[in-house]
C-alpha cells in the first residue's frame, strides 16, 4: 500500500497529506516564537520521530518496493520553512497560500516531508493578532492518519515549558545502496514472494468462508448502491488545489447522534458531507438520483506498531444518501449502510486486506498506476467505486504546544488522484472537529461555496438535534396506519440567521471557519474570492 502511493506520484497527483495547524504565542517564553526558536525545538525533538529523517530507495525499473533508509544528507532547515502573508492576512490568503503549498510535490530523494511556518495572520477573525500557522505536508507512503497523529506528538508537548527530551540523540545515518544491492534485494523478494502469498491466501481462508455465511444468513447484503454514480468530481484531476474547511462542536455532534439509535459519530460526519455534496450538485444541476458514495479508512494499527512508518488502513464504502433530502432520514439511512459494510468488512477481516495488499507484484502494481493516470482512464469511465474520501482523524483532546506555542485549531489536508478529485478529512482537537476538504480547482472552483454547504447541512442536523420531531401516535384506519410508517413528518429549518453556530469558548473555539456566525447572505461577500485559489 506504501508503494502504491509511490506508483501513483505524478505532477498533478502529488501524493501528500497534511493539515493546517494555527498556534497562538501567548503561551511561549516571552509570549512570541521566532523562527529559530521553531527550528531548535524541532531539533531537539527529532530522536522520537522515526518519520523525520528516513528518506525512500527506489528499486530500478521498480522490480521490488521502495526501502526506507536513514538519510545521509539530512537538512533540517530544508524541510522548515517560513513564509509571511501581505496585509491584511485574512482566512482567504492563508487557504490560497496553504493550497500552493500543499500542490508542490515533495522531493522523493530527502525525507518526504515540509512545514512551512506561515506568519501575518492578524487579519483573521476569531484569533488573537500574533498567531502563526503551519502548512504541513507529509507522503502518505511514511504515515497513515494514525502514524500521523504519532508524527504531531513528536513536535508537539503537553505543556509549553517542557524541556527537550533527556538523554542523547543516538540516530546515526545510512549508506545509500548502489543499484546493484538493490536488485539482489529484489530478487531475493521476488523468489519469496510466492511464499508469502500462500501465507496470506491461507490466513484469508476463513474469513472468506466467514464472509460467504454472513452473505448466505443475510448478516449484510451486497448492493447497487455500494458503486457510485460518476460525477464532475471522478475525472482526471489538474496540478491545482483549493482548500477549506468548517469546525464545528463535539457536543452537537453528540447531540445529532443521538437522532438515531446506534449512529456513531463518524456516521454523523458523513450524513453531514452527503448532505453537503447533495446541496452544492443539486445547485450545479448535476446531483444524479442514485446515491453518492464515500471510502472511509479503518486503522487496522495494532498498539505494537504505533510508532511505525508506513500504512496500516483497511477501507469501508459507505453510500451518503445524496437521494434523501431530509437530514434525518439521511442519517437513519447513513447509519444502517455502515452497519452493513462494517458486518462485511469484519467478516473478511479488515486486516486480513491489509496483508494481501503487502504481497502484490511490485513491478505489475506500479506498470498498473502508472498507465491509469497516463491514458487518462478516469475521463473514460474507469474510477474508484466511490465519489470521495471522508476520513475520521481522532486528534488530542487536550491542548498541545510547539515551541510554547499552544495549538487554537488544525485542519486536515487529503492528497487527491486521477478519478478522485474531492477529499474530506474530520480531525477533532479539545472540544471541537473540522470538516475540511481538499479539491482539484477545475472540478470545484468555489469552495467558499462548497464550505457553506457543509455549514448549512451541519445546521439542519444540529436544529433537528435540538427540536427532534415527537413520535406519532397509531392511527386505527389503513391509511393514517402508512403514513405512521414514514420515518418522520417533514422538517422546517429554523431560519438560518437565527440559528448560527453561537461564539464558543474552548481552545478551538476561536478559528475563524469554525466561528462565523453571519448569516449565509453575509458569506459570499466576505469569502467569495477564495474560489480564485489555486
Amino acid at each position: 500500500m506504501d508503494a502504491s502511493f509511490v506508483a501513483l506520484e505524478t505532477r498533478n497527483s502529488p501524493m501528500h497529506i497534511g493539515s493546517i495547524l494555527i498556534y497562538n504565542p501567548a503561551t511561549a517564553p516571552g509570549g512570541f516564537v521566532r523562527f529559530k526558536d521553531i527550528l531548535k525545538f524541532f531539533e531537539s525533538r527529532m530522536q522520537l520521530s522515526r518519520t523525520i529523517r528516513q528518506r525512500l530507495v527506489r528499486v530500478p525499473f521498480d522490480l521490488d518496493y521502495p526501502y526506507w533508509i536513514e538519510d545521509p544528507d539530512f537538512d533540517l532547515e530544508y524541510h522548515v520553512r517560513h513564509v509571511a502573508l501581505p496585509a491584511p492576512g485574512d482566512w482567504r490568503q492563508l487557504c490560497i497560500q496553504a493550497a500552493r503549498i500543499f500542490a508542490r510535490p515533495l522531493d522523493l530523494n530527502r525525507p518526504p516531508w515540509e512545514f512551512t511556518v506561515v506568519e501575518g495572520l492578524d487579519g483573521i477573525e476569531g484569533i488573537p493578532k500574533g498567531c502563526f500557522a503551519m502548512v504541513t505536508k507529509v507522503h502518505h507512503a511514511a504515515i497513515d492518519g494514525m502514524s500521523g497523529i504519532d508524527l504531531m506528538e513528536a513536535m508537539h508537548t503537553l505543556d509549553p515549558n517542557e524541556p527537550p527530551p533527556p538523554g542523547p540523540d543516538e540516530w546515526k545515518p545510512e549508506r545509500v545502496p548502489n543499484p546493484a544491492e538493490l536488485l539482489g534485494k529484489s530478487y531475493f523478494n521476488a523468489v519469496t514472494n510466492p511464499l508469502k502469498q500462500i501465507e496470506v491466501a491461507a490466513k484469508a481462508a476463513p474469513g472468506i468462508a466467514k464472509a460467504i455465511k454472513g452473505l448466505v444468513a443475510k448478516d449484510f447484503s451486497v448492493s447497487r448502491e455500494m458503486i457510485a454514480p460518476k460525477t464532475r468530481f471522478n475525472k482526471v484531476i489538474s496540478p491545482h488545489r483549493v482548500v477549506e474547511g468548517r469546525s464545528v462542536p463535539l457536543a452537537d455532534i453528540k447531540a445529532i447522534r443521538a437522532l438515531v439509535p446506534d449512529a456513531k459519530v463518524n456516521d454523523v460526519f458523513l450524513a453531514i458531507v452527503g448532505g453537503a455534496m447533495r446541496k452544492y450538485l443539486k445547485a450545479k444541476d448535476d446531483l444524479p438520483d442514485k446515491t453518492l458514495t464515500a471510502m472511509a479508512p479503518i486503522s487496522v494499527r495494532s498498539k505494537q506498531e504505533k510508532g511505525d512508518m508506513g500504512n496500516q488502513v483497511a477501507a469501508m464504502v459507505a453510500p451518503l444518501g445524496t437521494h434523501i433530502e431530509d437530514p434525518v432520514e439521511r442519517l437513519q439511512y447513513v447509519q444502517s449502510k455502515t452497519t452493513n459494510s462494517k458486518a462485511m468488512t469484519e467478516a473478511v477481516g479488515a486486516r486480513n486486506m491489509t496483508e494481501a495488499s503487502k504481497v502484490s507484484p511490485a513491478l505489475w502494481m506500479s506498470l498498473g498506476a502508472q498507465l491509469y493516470t497516463r491514458l487518462g482512464l478516469a475521463n473514460r469511465g474507469v474510477g474508484p467505486m466511490f465519489t470521495t474520501v471522508v476520513t475520521n482523524v481522532p486528534g488530542p483532546p487536550v491542548p498541545i504546544y510547539s515551541t510554547g506555542a499552544r495549538l487554537e485549531s488544525m485542519m486536515g489536508l487529503l492528497c487527491l488522484t486521477d478519478g478522485l478529485g474531492l477529499g474530506h478529512v474530520v480531525q477533532s482537537y479539545t472540544t471541537e472537529a473540522t470538516i475540511s476538504f481538499t479539491a482539484c480547482r477545475e472540478l470545484l472552483p468555489d469552495p467558499d461555496f462548497y464550505a457553506q454547504c457543509i455549514e448549512e447541512s451541519f445546521h439542519e442536523l444540529r436544529d433537528a438535534a435540538k427540536n427532534p420531531p415527537a413520535a406519532k401516535p397509531a392511527k386505527a384506519a389503513k391509511p393514517a396506519a402508512k403514513a405512521a410508517q414514514k420515518t418522520s413528518a417533514p422538517r422546517k429549518v429554523a431560519a438560518k440567521a437565527a440559528t448560527r453556530t453561537p461564539a464558543k469558548a474552548g481552545p478551538a473555539g476561536t478559528k475563524p471557519k469554525a466561528k462565523r456566525s453571519t448569516p449565509p447572505a453575509k458569506k459570499p461577500a466576505a469569502k467569495a474570492p477564495r474560489g480564485k485559489t489555486k
